[in-house]
Parts: structure tokens; sequence; C-alpha cells
């Protein structure tokens, strides 16, 4: 086995993002004690140098905390989003033995081939190109080892930096944000829950002719093997050229993908990585990835569409009505004039009833960050907020799918694609779909 991918290797990475987020904390103090002046871009350049080192959950925080708004300060986000999943692939040799631990010393008799070169390579493994004995074409997802311990030693990692963040800025208070990737993350580990995932999204979307689902095998997966479908496509910036009318059907095709889950069912897919979607040749949306998936209550779903009928009525009480559903607590008139100027820009392009690109303005590439900045000064001067957990993903989703909107020069009138599908929202109605499709789909019925 490569030094790579050896215990040894391993503790050498962990120990240079040590020795970087240390040596931040030893700045900061030196910061707040002598006066020294903190130098955070150029802080944070080295630490994306540590961190671009890394083969494994790391790596998947860094990308993850650069789409979440307020997470971390924008020097920070500006490093992080540079980074790239350029993990070296497991070797033939280690391959073999780990599907070996998986499907057992006769494994490759279970498919009628399997490449044992990776097609592709990420943070917490890699996928191969292999032949079910049926002749469907798959796409076989492997873990790497140690995955468990791995994750583990990357969230105290990750709760050491937020702890230096706080002591930085005391406007947006981490907490939740660090219990929700937590728990997302284990969750990712899971490749039996990801293949019940992916039962649910082919249900939810059972009626939706232009996005496609993987067919999982489940003989031929375990807790760290997934073998579905290999679903053909395109990538999706290989179509940033293309007429607008191309590229406005794949927009459309992919906000059909994230928010008829999210509107029908409470559901939604939490990973915006441009990876994690194809473009089939009819333009058709394939989705790849089904490891992060936050299942949300109705109630919070409901609170999403109070708050835009609230911005666009200028409702206050109603505005004030679904923040406390989300819950936040303790609202001031200066907190929710705050967060309604967030929620103003977030909804902009669903409050004008005419085609429109999703963002008007000249963009950075950091889409809403400008925005963001603003807000997160105001809430400081007024003394801080907790968002509530059920936020982190719902807005890294939501910027997430934005950009790649931005990506693509879309121009669509959302107003009308949003107002398709919640026409009949119905909270109740809404609750009896998601626990049918969660019924279908062998997931618990408790929401997380």
């Amino acid at each position: 086995m490569a030094e790579e991918d050896s215990t040894l290797g391993r503790v050498r990475r962990y120990a240079k993002v040590g020795a970087s987020v240390g040596g931040l904390a030893a700045r900061l103090g030196a910061e707040r004690m002598l006066g020294v002046k903190l130098d955070r871009g150029r802080h944070a350049a080295d630490l994306r140098a540590a961190l671009g080192g890394l083969k494994g959950p790391l790596m998947k925080v860094a990308q993850i905390m650069s789409t979440i708004p307020d997470a971390l300060p924008k020097e920070y986000v500006q490093e992080l989003t540079q980074l790239q999943a350029n993990a070296p692939a497991m070797g033939p040799a280690f391959v073999k033995r780990r599907m070996v631990a998986e499907l057992g010393p006769q494994w490759q008799a279970k498919y009628k081939s399997f490449d044992l070169a990776a097609a592709a390579a990420a943070s917490l493994g890699q996928v191969h190109r292999a032949t079910a004995k049926d002749g469907r074409q798959l796409a076989v997802k492997l873990q790497y080892p140690d995955m468990a311990s791995a994750v583990e030693a990357d969230l105290r990692q990750l709760k050491l930096i937020f702890a230096i963040y706080r002591r930085m800025d005391a406007a947006i208070d981490t907490t939740h944000i660090h219990a929700e990737i937590a728990a997302r993350l284990r969750e990712e580990l899971d490749y039996e829950r990801e293949a019940l995932h992916m039962r649910l999204y082919a249900e939810m979307l059972k009626g939706e002719a232009n996005v496609h689902v993987p067919e999982v095998l489940p003989g031929l997966s375990t807790k760290r093997l997934l073998s579905m479908t290999w679903l053909e496509g395109r990538r999706l910036l290989d179509y940033a050229d293309a007429p607008q009318e191309t590229r406005n059907s794949i927009a459309m095709n992919l906000f059909r993908a994230w928010y008829v889950p999210f509107y029908q069912c409470g559901v939604i897919h939490g990973d915006p990585h441009l990876g994690n979607y194809t473009v089939r040749d009819d333009l058709g949306i394939n989705l790849l990835d089904f490891g992060c998936v936050r299942i949300f209550p109705s109630r919070f779903v409901g609170g999403v569409i109070d708050l835009y009928r609230a911005i666009s009525g200028n409702d206050r009480a109603l505005a004030v009505h679904a923040y406390e559903t989300w819950g936040f607590t303790g609202l001031s008139n200066e907190v929710i004039d705050t967060l309604n100027l967030w929620a103003e820009f977030v909804y902009a392009p669903l409050l004008e009833d005419r085609p429109r690109r999703i963002q008007e303005m000249e963009s950075s590439g950091l889409y809403g960050r400008e925005v963001a900045e603003q807000v997160h000064r105001k809430l400081k001067e007024l003394g801080g907020v907790t968002p509530p957990r059920e936020f982190v993903f719902m807005d890294r989703a939501a910027i997430g799918l934005g950009g790649v909107f931005l990506h693509l020069k879309a121009e669509i009138n959302w107003h009308r694609l949003f107002h398709d599908l919640i026409a009949d929202f119905d909270v109740r109605a809404m609750e009896k779909r998601q626990q049918a499709a969660l019924k279908i789909a062998g997931l618990p019925a408790e929401i997380a």
C-alpha cells in the first residue's frame, strides 16, 4: 500500500493541518493580547495549502464550509473554494483487498466485469466502472478505509476552527452549524442509508420525465460499497457556452430536480457540487450522489413559503411567524429588519413575474456574499444570532444551486416556476406525502 494510503501518511497529513490550525490560534492570541495584526488572507492561504494535500473528510468539510453563509470569514471562503478533491486513487491491489472486505473472496464472480482503475476519486471514496451479470453498466462507489475514525478526527479539528472563529467574530453562533455538518457527514459514510435516499428520490421524482436517479443493486452493496446503474451524461459546465434556450432547459430541469422533492415532500439534496449531476443528450438531469440529503419537518417548508408571502406582501407579522416557526427566538425589531434584508435578496428572483437571471448584479463568483456580509455586520452590532440547524444545508443548497444557475447564465421566469410548485401547498398534505415516500424508501419516519 502506498504511503499516502498508510496510517503514517494520514498522521502526517493531520499533523500538518493541526499545526496550521494551532498556528492560527497562536496568532489570534498575539492579536488579542499583544495587538499584533493578524493577516487573515495570508493565513487562509496557508490553511488551503495544508488542506490541499489531504485525502479524506476534512477536504469534504472544507468544501461544505465554503458554501455555508457566514460559517467562516470571506478570506477563508475565497481560499477554500479553490480546493479540489484531487485525491490520489487507491491502487488495484488495494482495491482488491477492499472489495474482499466488502463482498468476500469471490467478489469478482459477482460482476460480469470490474475495472480496477478508478473512474473518479473524491474525498470519501472512489468510483469504478463495472458490468452487472445481466449486462447493465454500473458505477461502483468504494469507500476509503477507516473513514469513520477520520471523520471524527476532522470534526474535532472543525470544532477548534469554529472556536477560534467565535473569538474573532461573534455575530454568528456556529454551534448549530457544527452539529448539522457533523450529522450530515456521518450520514455520508453510510452507503446503506444513501441507497435508501436514492430509493426515496426515485419515488419523489417518478413523475419528472427529465430527472433521472440511478438504481441500486442491493446484492452488490454494503455499508461501505454502493453498486448502482451508470447514467450517461456530460458535465454541466460543458454547456456553459451552449445556446440560451439549451441552458434555460437545463436550468429548469435542475430547478425541478431540487425543488419538487422539497415542496412536495420536504426533502432537499444538500450538496451543490457541480460534479453531483450530469446532463443527458435530451438535456435531462442525472442526479449522482445522495450522501448528503436533508429531510425537513413540514412546518419548516411552510415557513419558507410564509416568508416568501411575507416579503412579497410586505407582511411583517407573517415574516416574524416564519422566523419563529424555524426556531429563531428573542427577535428584536432590529434583528427582524436585518433578517429581512437577507430574505429579500434570496427571494428576489421569485418576486418578479418575468424572465431574468438568478442574480442580475455583477457577481464576484461568491453568490450572495456581499449581502451576507452586510447582514453579518448588522447582526454583530445587534449582539449576534444563532441560526437554527435546519438553516445550514437549506442555505447551502439554495446558494449552491443559485451558483449553478449563474454558471449557466440561465434566464427564466423563476416566479412562475416557483408558483407552479407551491400553488396548492398544504402543510398537512405535504406531511402525508412525506411519510408515504419515506415508508416506500424504507427510511425512518422521524425527521432529524
